[in-house]
């Protein structure tokens, strides 16, 4: 998990850095909104850094993940002086959000007191596993440099599509925009039934635990694998990523260009997804006996067309 950690943050910093450089560049005003950004993500990401340090609670990101996309895509588009393209992205993103926070917050995961709420259990499990994030100096790097900074910095990333949206607003919306927002929608409606799933499925089984119900069939087994769950393992992770291409696809509908600098945060997005997922099946494995069998038969996020 160290490794691929490291992995991220190194790509975190070369990719986007490349892909900006050898793309057309921004306008003074685009690059002001830009830069002003990063300089608003960066206070963000410190206050996660602190309050995660002074509540030992380390979810802070979480709470914000479905919230910020949304503020960056409206900050991008009241700039662009509500062009249609970039407001029609925001909207979307905003839909995004609000389905999102909602799952997250039947989850726990918001508390009346903002910085309480539940913690992502994979924190304790790799404080526990990793016996140099045992020392409080250590894992306090790790929670400033990669759970606050480089997640936080990757929120922002995977939301810029719509400054490149913002460099081709002379370009009317075309029927490559209306393929992204159907698709959009598509993804959204996909993850919601995957989330639904899944949410079903562990209130199902705790409740059969706290009465001392039998766990027969999927209960049985500990973990969801019917449904979407049955196709891929991961349909909420493979719908998000799919949410987040499909919206680089309006700056490729806004300049023409298929290849541009904002594709960089999708990719990163599905770096990352690939290392949580790696990380969560590794504990799941480590809890369920049937879990390695549902590895074999079961794809990670692509269905197989056939079989």
């Amino acid at each position: 998990m160290l490794r691929t950690i490291l992995f991220l943050v190194a790509t975190l910093i070369a990719l986007p850095v490349i892909a900006f450089y050898y793309d057309e560049p921004l306008n003074a005003e685009q690059a002001g909104a830009v830069r002003l950004a990063f300089l608003i993500m960066a206070g963000i990401a410190f206050t996660c850094f602190a309050v995660g340090e002074l509540t030992r609670n380390f979810s802070q990101v979480d709470k914000l993940w479905s919230l910020l996309p949304v503020f960056y895509t409206w900050f991008f588009a009241v700039k662009a002086g509500f062009d249609a393209r970039t407001v029609l992205m925001a909207g979307l993103a905003t839909l995004w959000g609000a389905r999102l926070t909602f799952n997250f917050g039947r989850r726990g995961g918001y508390h009346w007191i903002p910085w309480r709420g539940e913690e992502d259990y994979r924190w304790g499990v790799l404080r526990s596993q990793n016996p140099a994030f045992q020392n409080r100096f250590s894992w306090a790097a790790f929670n400033l440099f990669f759970i606050s900074y480089y997640q936080n910095t990757l929120i922002l990333l995977f939301s810029l599509p719509i400054v490149v949206a913002w460099q081709g607003h002379s370009r009317a919306l075309n029927w490559l925009d209306a393929t992204a927002a159907i698709l959009i929608l598509a993804f959204i409606a996909l993850e919601t039934i995957a989330d639904q799933q899944q949410y079903d499925f562990q209130r199902e089984k705790y409740r059969r635990r706290q009465a001392g119900d039998p766990l027969d069939g999927d209960y049985a087994l500990g973990f969801c694998a019917s449904g979407l769950w049955a196709r891929v393992r991961h349909p909420n992770y493979a719908a998000e990523q799919a949410i987040w291409i499909s919206f680089y696809l309006f700056s490729v509908a806004a300049t023409g260009r298929w290849f541009n600098w904002s594709l960089a945060g999708a990719i990163l997005l599905m770096l990352l997804f690939v290392g949580s997922s790696d990380f969560s099946e590794k504990i799941s494995a480590g809890k369920y006996p049937e879990y390695r069998d549902y590895q074999k038969r079961v794809p990670r996020f692509v269905p197989r067309i056939f079989g």
